[in-house]
C-alpha cells in the first residue's frame, strides 16, 4: 500500500520545486507568471497571493481543457506559459503539478512550503476581498489542526 509520503516522492521525480523567496523574485521579474493556487474556496477567500489565479484541485484536470463547465480560459491559454502552484503547505501543489505535466503544461512548478512557507517568508497575503491580511492571522490560519481522531492509533 502506498502512504501520501510515497506518492509524493514519486511525483517529485518529475516536479521542479521553488521557494518562497525565489517565487518573490520571479513574480518581480515576470510579471505574467500565472500563479495557481489549488486550495479549497474557503481557504482561497480567506488569503492567497495577489493576482493568483483559483481553481480548486478537485476540478483542476477539468479546468485545464476546453468544453468542460469547469474549464477556465486563462487556465488552457496558458498552457505554454510558466506557471507556479500554490497551496497550503506544498503538497497538494506537487500533485496538482504532476498531472499538469502529464496533460502537457511543461513549465510548471511547484511552491515549496507552499502559503505556509510564503508567509512565513513575510511576502504579501490579501483576503477574499483584496484586503491585505496581517502576519499573525496568517500564522494562525496556517497553523496544524489535525485533531487526535486523526492521528495514528498508537499500538
Amino acid at each position: 500500500m502506498l502512504t501520501v509520503a510515497d506518492l509524493l516522492t514519486a511525483a517529485l521525480q518529475s516536479v521542479k520545486e521553488l521557494m518562497p523567496w525565489d517565487l518573490a523574485e520571479k513574480m518581480k521579474e515576470r510579471p505574467e507568471l500565472l500563479i495557481l493556487d489549488v486550495r479549497e474556496p474557503h481557504e482561497f477567500a480567506a488569503m492567497h497571493i495577489p493576482g493568483s489565479l483559483h481553481v480548486p484541485r478537485g476540478v483542476l484536470e477539468a479546468a485545464c481543457e476546453w468544453d468542460f463547465d469547469d474549464t477556465c480560459p486563462e487556465l488552457v491559454r496558458a498552457r505554454e506559459g510558466e506557471i507556479v502552484v500554490v497551496c497550503r503547505s506544498g503538497h497538494r501543489s506537487v500533485f496538482a503539478a504532476e498531472v499538469m505535466q502529464r496533460m502537457g503544461y511543461s513549465r510548471v512548478q511547484s511552491l515549496k512550503t507552499g502559503l505556509r512557507g510564503w508567509n512565513d517568508y513575510e511576502e504579501p497575503l490579501v483576503d477574499g476581498n483584496g484586503q491585505p491580511v496581517e502576519g499573525d492571522e496568517a500564522d494562525s490560519f496556517f497553523l496544524s489542526r489535525v485533531r487526535d481522531d486523526q492521528k495514528k492509533p498508537k499500538d
